[in-house]
């Protein structure tokens, strides 16, 4: 077995400007979130020479510069993480050290917009809500009920607290009966906008409720002046957002990594 030593460590808020050049040809709002100190962080190998670098936020991480082994394998907390190589370099690196233990996966860029959403068609998709529904914000309540199922998790998972989610996060769920069925928030925040998350529970998908929620934060988002932006996990997250005006960019590689550190690490 590979033994790796991790020399890693998060960058100096006096290091971010060194850094960011590496991440120039992104244009990905969770490296901005991570760049801009409002969430995530950014990781480089120990030394004075920034040339390789990691920008991660909840189970993202992008992988830029130099390719290097040591942030391939570093325990960045997290159980599951999407590694995102930069490059074909970075790829061919992932492979070599964890194997069979990233799995290559596409996911689909959704082109950035602001001009894209019509306001009329969007309050439709709400006000096209069936009534055993109601659309709700997500406050203290909602925030804790998301937590209590794995389903919806990731609508407000990515802030530690209610207080961090009150002061970065917007959401909106739908609830039948009292209980979250559906909903969208913002899996991430940077300066000038949000990642937007979606999730609905299975047995009430294909139903519009998706197309509600995600409107409703879409043009909350809009209210404040904040961009909503999308990236796409299937092409049916793809013909979601092309209905809410969005329109298709690129399809990128990505890695899904479970527990990628406990074999590598251990000695023979």
């Amino acid at each position: 077995k590979m033994i790796m030593e991790n020399k890693i460590r998060k960058c100096l808020p006096q290091e971010v400007d060194r850094i960011a050049p590496l991440f120039a040809d992104w244009e990905e709002t969770m490296i901005w979130s991570c760049l801009q100190g409002v969430m995530g962080d950014i990781y480089v190998p120990d030394g004075k020479y920034l040339v390789s670098a990691a920008a991660q936020l909840n189970d993202f991480c992008f992988l830029t510069g130099e390719p290097c082994a040591d942030m391939v394998t570093f325990d960045y907390g997290r159980d599951f993480l999407i590694m995102v190589p930069q490059n074909e370099s970075w790829a061919e690196l992932i492979e070599e050290v964890l194997g069979d233990k990233a799995v290559r996966r596409m996911r689909y860029a959704i082109k950035k917009e602001p001009n894209c959403f019509d306001a009329c068609k969007l309050s439709a998709l709400v006000n096209m809500l069936p009534k055993q529904y109601e659309i709700h914000r997500i406050n203290r309540t909602l925030y804790e009920q998301c937590l209590e199922n794995a389903w919806s998790s990731d609508l407000v998972s990515g802030y530690p607290a209610y207080e961090d989610f009150e002061r970065l996060g917007i959401g909106f769920v739908i609830t039948e009966n009292g209980k979250i069925v559906s909903g969208a928030s913002s899996y991430s925040r940077y300066n000038e906008g949000i990642e937007i998350e979606i999730d609905t529970k299975e047995e009430y998908r294909r139903n519009g409720l998706a197309a509600s929620a995600a409107s409703a934060l879409i043009l909350e988002c809009l209210n404040c002046g904040l961009y909503p932006s999308w990236d796409a996990h299937n092409k049916a997250s793809v013909a979601l957002a092309e209905k809410l005006g969005y329109s298709f960019s690129h399809e990128y590689l990505v890695y899904e990594v479970k527990n990628n550190l406990a074999d590598l690490l251990t000695t023979p």
